[in-house]
């Protein structure tokens, strides 16, 4: 129960996503083609949330670190949930690219 409240509330340790990046995560933008077009994090891969599902196949190593975003959070909470569903060990949702893009 304490660790649920301290995510709730923000006490919980902070993500090192520069750590992860250099360790090897691989960052998947859930946006459109179009939102990913206009701007994105160079070296991210593009599999829009409504296509993800069909492109775990691009996602091979289910024991790899994948670092999800989007335009808010939104959307790769979403892909969070669906890769921890289909298996995944180590997905990170970070939030909005530009943050994303910031702490790199």
């Amino acid at each position: 129960m304490i660790p649920f409240l301290k995510t709730l509330f923000g006490l919980s340790p902070k993500t090192d996503y520069k750590t992860l990046v250099n360790q090897g995560a691989e960052i998947i933008d859930v946006r459109t083609k179009g939102e990913f077009a206009s701007g994105h994090i160079k070296g991210s891969k593009n599999i829009p949330l409504n296509t993800l599902n069909n492109n775990l196949k691009l996602l091979k190593d289910k024991e790899k670190t994948y670092l999800l975003c989007c335009a808010s959070g939104l959307r790769s909470g979403n892909a969070k949930n669906i890769l921890k569903s289909k298996g995944y060990l180590n997905v990170h949702n970070a939030g909005s690219w530009h943050s994303l893009n910031n702490k790199l």
